[in-house]
């Protein structure tokens, strides 16, 4: 009876540890490389749609697009679908709850783990590259330092790209920290020292897109720099660099394209050598 006993407790661990080890196997073959996107306050899923449609227009291998809604008990529902000949899908994780504050934001990173776990369990990639406007990089931000170190034996984020976030909220002045800048500080050594950084400001006047101060979304730095790989501060200006009007803005496009997808991964970026390096990206403006 015992050795039926020690049998029956043998085969279900032997069954599971078999199943893991396959399908590690299978995570460390795929070829998917899917960059994850995650809007601002009061966004939608649907937030990305026109910087999508920009992403593909010239493509000859358009990304296909997979919207994932998370519900404020962490029920995910589905919307597209990602192509099994595409290595560098988009997916898009929003969520119910998409209301503004710092309370709020360390509740949509867990709502973004859980949609994150299950999408991972899905599709198997071993990397990802990872895009948040506005409070979306701090959703991030506050993901990678307190979730990350869950996956990050199997899964690496490879790149960060934060757009017009506002790690000190609404205040330009440096000296008068917020209690979530503050903590993002804290915990900045959770930032994995492989991780390569870009964080864009928008603005005429390179002091504000109008809403955000430049001063807010340059915090980034005190998290950041001389922790992550390379770190690099960029301020598109012109027109199309209100708050609201970035994610579609021209140049915003083409940093995407250059920065953060695979295929531009190893181009040339003129004028950025070294990280910290800071870089003003201008659009000249309409006079009619």
């Amino acid at each position: 009876m015992v050795i039926a006993f020690l049998i029956l407790l043998t085969v279900p661990a032997f069954l599971w540890m078999k199943k893991t080890n396959h399908e590690r196997a299978e995570r460390r073959k795929s070829l998917l490389s899917p960059v994850i996107m995650v809007p601002g306050s009061s966004a939608t899923i649907n937030r990305f749609d026109e910087l999508i449609e920009k992403l593909n227009a010239k493509n000859p291998h358009p990304h296909s697009v997979l919207k994932a809604e998370v519900d404020t008990k962490g029920k995910i529902t589905y919307h597209g679908e990602i192509s099994r000949r595409d290595n560098e899908p988009i997916i898009v994780i929003g969520f119910e709850n998409n209301h503004d504050g710092y309370e709020n934001i360390k509740k949509q990173a867990g709502w973004l783990d859980n949609a994150f776990y299950e999408i991972s369990q899905s599709y198997k990639f071993n990397n990802f590259k990872a895009f948040g406007h506005s409070n979306g990089g701090l959703v991030w931000t506050y993901w990678l330092e307190h979730y990350y170190s869950d996956y990050k034996s199997e899964i690496t984020m490879k790149r960060l790209m934060t757009l017009g976030s506002p790690y000190n909220f609404s205040e330009s002045n440096i000296n008068r920290r917020t209690t979530m800048l503050s903590d993002f500080i804290k915990y900045r050594k959770k930032i994995p020292r492989d991780l390569t950084v870009y964080s864009l400001s928008g603005g005429r006047n390179y002091t504000s897109d109008g809403i955000v101060p430049e001063a807010s979304v340059e915090a980034a730095k005190y998290i950041f720099q001389n922790q992550a790989k390379h770190f690099t501060q960029m301020t598109v200006t012109g027109t199309e660099a209100d708050h609201s009007d970035l994610p579609q803005n021209a140049q915003v496009v083409q940093l995407i394209e250059q920065d953060l997808l695979a295929k531009k991964a190893n181009a040339k970026v003129p004028g950025v050598k070294h990280k910290n390096k800071i870089r003003k990206v201008s659009e000249p403006e309409n006079r009619d």
